[in-house]
C-alpha cells in the first residue's frame, strides 16, 4: 500500500519533518511505501521515502500555494495512492496535520495589536483570503478522514469554528527526546553565561522561537523590566527585523540584561544555561521549544494561546497567563526567582513530557495510518465489487 505525504518545503530539522520521519521505519515494516511530494528535496540522510518534486513556477506566496496545490493534486490523482496526508491545506488529502493551528485564529489574535488600517489591509489581503477559503473548504470536505491536531487547543478551535466531527479529530502531541534534552545540559551553564557576559548568580529566563512578534518578545522584555537585577532574559531565534527589539530593550534600561543570541544551529546549550523558560506567545499550536524546556527540567511560563499551556497546567510545571499581560508574566518570573520552587516545578515539567517520547508518538501515528489504510482498502474493494455487479 502507498502513503503519499505532502509538504511544500521539506527541511530536515523542521517539526513537521521530524513528525514524519519518526514513523517511517515502522510504516515500511508494515509494507507501506511512502512517497513525499515537495518542491525541493534537501540534502538529508533520510533514504526511506521516494521524493516526487513538484515545483511549478510562481511569484509571491499566493501564486506559490495555489500553484503547488493544483500541481500536486493533479499528480496525486494520476498516482492514486491509498492514503494522502498533507501538511498543506489541500483539497485532495485524506489526512491533514494541523501543525500550524487555525489560520483564522492566528489572524484574530494578531489583529488585537493592529490599528484599524492594518486590520483593513489584512482583511483585504488576497493571500489571507485564499488561505481562509482553503481552510474552510478543507475542514468541510467529505473526503477528509482525519485531522491530526498537535494539542487539545487546536482540536477545540477546529471543532468550534468548522464543526468537524469528534471522530475525525485526533490529538497526537509532538514528540520530544528526553535523552537529548535533559538536566545533563547544565554542563553548558558556565560556558554560555561567560560567552554572553551573564552573571553566574543571575536567574536566566530563556525564550526560544523565531518571529519575535508572534513569540511575544516585547511582552517578555516588559516583564523583565519589572524585575530587579541581576534577572536576565536570553532570546534565541531568527528575526528579520531585530533592531526594534534591541532598541526597546535599551530604552527600558535593559541593554545589559537582555541577550539576543540570534538563531542557533544547536540551541541545547542555552537550555542548559537557563533557569526557567518564558514564552508569552500570541498563538502557538504546540511550540517544540516549550517541550524541550520541560524535558530539560525548566519550569515554563507561557500564554493561554499556546498548546503547551495544557501540558504545563496538567503537570504543574509552571504558569499560564494572557499573551500580552506583561504584569502577570513579571509576577510569575518573580515567583520563579525562588530556587527551591524552580527545582520542584522543573522536576514536574520533565515528568510531564516523558510520555511524549518519539516511540510513543510513532506508535500513535502508525496505528492511525493502519486504521485509515485499512478503511481505504475496504472502500476500494467495495467499489470494485460494485463495478463487477
Amino acid at each position: 500500500m502507498r502513503l503519499a505525504i505532502v509538504r511544500q518545503r521539506y527541511t530536515p530539522y523542521g517539526g513537521a519533518e521530524r513528525f514524519i520521519e519518526n514513523a517511517l521505519e515502522a510504516l515500511l515494516e508494515r509494507n507501506v511505501a511512502i512517497t513525499l511530494y515537495t518542491r525541493d528535496w534537501p540534502q538529508t540522510n533520510v533514504q526511506l521515502m521516494e521524493p516526487q518534486i513538484v515545483d511549478p513556477f510562481h511569484i509571491g506566496r499566493l501564486w506559490r500555494d495555489a500553484g503547488f496545490e493544483f500541481a500536486v493534486c493533479r499528480r496525486i490523482r494520476r498516482a492514486r495512492p491509498e492514503l494522502v496526508q498533507s501538511h498543506e491545506r489541500l483539497s485532495c488529502c485524506d489526512v491533514f496535520r494541523a501543525g500550524d493551528g487555525v489560520h483564522a485564529v492566528w489572524l484574530a489574535e494578531r489583529a488585537k495589536d493592529q490599528g484599524p488600517l492594518a486590520r483593513l489591509f489584512c482583511a483585504a489581503s488576497p493571500y489571507h483570503r485564499y488561505v481562509l477559503r482553503k481552510e474552510r473548504a478543507l475542514f468541510r470536505s467529505a473526503t477528509l478522514s482525519a485531522v491530526i491536531c498537535n494539542s487539545n487547543m487546536v482540536r477545540d478551535e477546529i471543532k468550534l469554528r468548522f464543526d468537524v466531527a469528534d471522530a475525525k479529530l485526533r490529538v497526537i502531541y509532538n514528540a520530544v527526546d528526553a535523552e537529548i534534552f535533559s538536566p545533563a545540559l547544565r554542563i553548558h551553564r558556565a560556558a554560555v553565561r561567560a560567552h554572553h557576559g551573564i552573571a553566574d548568580d543571575a536567574v536566566v529566563f530563556l525564550l526560544v522561537g523565531s518571529g519575535y512578534e508572534r513569540k511575544g518578545v516585547i511582552t517578555a522584555i516588559e516583564a523583565l523590566a519589572a524585575l530587579p537585577p541581576p534577572a536576565h532574559l536570553t532570546v534565541v531565534g531568527r528575526e528579520s527585523r531585530i533592531a526594534p527589539y534591541i532598541r526597546h530593550a535599551r530604552e527600558r534600561g535593559l541593554a545589559n540584561r537582555v541577550t539576543f543570541a540570534g538563531p542557533q544551529a544547536d540551541p541545547k546549550p542555552y537550555f542548559g544555561a537557563a533557569d526557567a523558560f518564558v514564552l508569552p506567545t500570541l498563538y502557538d499550536p504546540l511550540p517544540n521549544a516549550a517541550l524541550e524546556a520541560m524535558a530539560s527540567a525548566l519550569p515554563v511560563i507561557t500564554s493561554a494561546k499556546s498548546g503547551a499551556a495544557e501540558l504545563v497546567i496538567g503537570a504543574e510545571a509552571g504558569f499560564v497567563c494572557a499573551s500580552r499581560d506583561s504584569a502577570a508574566v513579571a509576577a510569575h518570573m518573580r515567583t520563579l526567582c525562588d530556587g527551591a520552587l524552580r527545582e520542584t516545578l522543573g522536576a514536574n515539567a520533565r515528568r510531564g513530557v516523558l510520555p511524549l517520547s518519539p516511540a510513543a508518538m510513532t506508535l500513535q501515528l502508525v496505528l492511525l495510518y493502519k486504521e485509515l489504510l485499512e478503511a481505504s482498502a475496504a472502500r476500494q474493494r467495495a467499489a470494485k465489487a460494485d463495478k463487477r455487479k
